[in-house]
């Protein structure tokens, strides 16, 4: 594995000294309300440890995407969870690198908390600036990177300020990219992937990587108009990458020649139009109406798929990318049904982030689950095969 030489925070000798930590903060928040605040839980550990040995802590985070500084983004609407989680007084700095972060750094004493305003307030953050990272390195003596969701990115807080300091991966970092990796290089068998989501282009290089390694392969989401246009069936006015037809048949070529088994939606739910309450109904894959639209799979495939997964108890099942629409209630019951499946299943389950993380959570299935990962575009990077560009710039042993 390619981080088993990369320093961890048990590397460093923190005592006394000011660690800039990489979090991940960026949860959901609707109405003013935090959804799911699993990542914030997530970061616990690392920081119990560094307070257990009188660091001197520098919290940093992104939030959402701002193209300016916004109190709609600022990371005072998640700053009291992170207070009543972790069990400790965190003083919130007015910027992440200007004079009121530097002041409150500057007076910070050990087993303190402070955290930096919203990092993407400033556009250098995900240009990864040298001259940004050099200034948010200046903060501090280490950095520890915790932040999974953040770490297929290139920014300056995430491999810019690597090159400051003498850095090392947090027990988040280091959980996320143990039970991965294991479950795809070393897994119990057999091993079954379910690939939703909306594009075939998204998930190209994870379907090639998977088809070398995986028993089954589950498709659904939006990228299954795809796969059911290239079989030739007429789909309505659902989502299709016309481009990809012809890499939907490879697929399907490539799965059948490797003894790969594919599985692919046979019936939907449809409706005429992108929202809840449209009219909507069941049928199959072969009678998709002109007006309609795929939202959702249906009854029967969701059947077929729980069966796939019950066969494969004793196994593993990795699961990226909802089944359906699942913002819509109406159209949530596929992938709903899914959860339900493999949270009743004897096996290891890892389900990669997003929607598919959050109906588990909204079902309260999380302890039924092995591992829910905390960031969905890092776990693809790893299914994929691919290096994470922060944890690739980490220090050393």
């Amino acid at each position: 594995m390619y981080y088993a030489n990369k320093k961890t925070v048990e590397d460093l000798d923190v005592a006394g000294k000011r660690v800039l930590v990489r979090c991940d903060f960026n949860v959901p928040i609707v109405e003013g309300q935090i959804t799911d605040d699993l990542r914030i839980r997530e970061s616990l550990k690392t920081i119990k440890y560094l307070i257990q040995k009188n660091a001197k802590i520098i919290m940093c985070s992104h939030f959402g995407r701002p193209t300016k500084v916004a109190p709609e983004f600022s990371l005072a609407l998640v700053v009291k969870r992170v207070e009543k989680i972790i069990g400790c007084p965190v003083k919130l700095a007015k910027d992440s690198i200007g004079a009121d972060a530097k002041a409150l750094v500057e007076n910070i004493k050990e087993g303190e908390l402070v955290l930096l305003e919203n990092l993407r307030f400033q556009k250098e953050e995900t240009e990864n600036s040298p001259e940004f990272a050099k200034k948010l390195a200046s903060l501090a003596d280490f950095f520890v990177n915790d932040a999974f969701g953040a770490a297929h990115r290139a920014h300056a807080s995430t491999v810019g300020v690597c090159k400051f300091l003498p850095s090392a991966i947090g027990y988040l970092m280091q959980k996320e990219l143990d039970t991965i990796s294991q479950a795809i290089n070393s897994p119990k068998r057999p091993l079954v992937s379910i690939l939703g989501g909306a594009k075939v282009s998204d998930k190209i290089g994870v379907i090639h990587s998977l088809l070398n390694k995986v028993n089954t392969v589950i498709l659904g989401g939006g990228m299954a108009y795809t796969f059911a246009k290239a079989n030739g069936f007429e789909i309505g006015t659902s989502i299709c990458e016309e481009d990809k037809l012809d890499l939907a048949h490879d697929i399907m070529k490539q799965a059948q020649e490797k003894n790969v088994k594919l599985l692919l939606p046979t019936d939907y739910v449809v409706a005429t139009g992108f929202r809840n309450d449209a009219e909507f109904k069941t049928v199959p894959v072969s009678q998709i109406p002109p007006d309609y639209m795929g939202m959702d799979i249906g009854p029967q495939t969701a059947n077929t798929f729980s069966k796939a997964i019950r066969e494969s108890a004793g196994g593993t099942v990795i699961w990226n990318g909802p089944l359906g629409v699942c913002e819509f209630p109406n159209f949530a019951k596929g992938t709903k049904q899914l959860a339900q499946t493999i949270s009743e299943t004897d096996m290891i389950s890892i389900i990669g982030g997003g929607d598919a993380a959050a109906a588990v959570t909204q079902m309260n299935l999380s302890e039924k689950i092995t591992h829910i990962s905390t960031g969905g575009g890092s776990c693809l990077h790893l299914l994929e095969g691919m290096e994470l560009p922060a944890v690739a710039a980490i220090s050393i042993k």
